[in-house]
């Protein structure tokens, strides 16, 4: 499996979003949000701007709703999220001042990232990768089969 570039692009694709989130939630650190790990910032990337439930969140992710329920809870001690009453027992899940004003400054630091990737390896081959990347993605939702 060492030759499979199929396992190379996997594994660079995880390690491109590990290091993307890593820096910045490094940078969100410098910015005083002491408490933003990227497991953090990942979790938050699941949740719609607007109304959130934790069954959706949890399909988005793959995980548990106990899983969900936990992070939430956590959020929102926080003060990222907050928990409003839904349709019957189901709570709804949406963020607060404070993490309207996190997810802000996650929006603003990808976008610094986004020219210090353009000063360094330039637009053209950016923008190379990412058509090259999505036509795989599209791929993979319909794979072909091997004869």
């Amino acid at each position: 499996m060492v030759d499979s570039r199929s396992l190379q692009l996997a594994a660079l694709s995880a390690a491109v979003r590990d290091r993307v989130v890593r820096w910045v939630a490094d940078g969100l650190r410098d910015d005083g949000f002491h408490d933003v790990a990227p497991s953090t910032l990942e979790f938050l990337d699941a949740l719609d701007c607007g109304v959130n439930v934790a069954s959706d969140i949890a399909r988005t992710l793959g995980v548990s709703r106990q899983m969900v329920a936990k992070t939430v809870k956590e959020l929102c001690q926080l003060d990222y999220l907050a928990q409003l009453e839904g349709k019957g027992r189901q709570k709804t899940i949406v963020f607060t001042s404070r993490g309207e004003t996190l997810m802000a400054r996650v929006r603003q630091r990808l976008r610094e990232l986004d020219t210090v990737i353009d000063a360094q390896i330039g637009s053209r081959r950016l923008d190379d990768a990412l058509a090259s990347l999505d036509a795989l993605v599209r791929l993979l939702d319909d794979p072909p089969t091997v004869a």
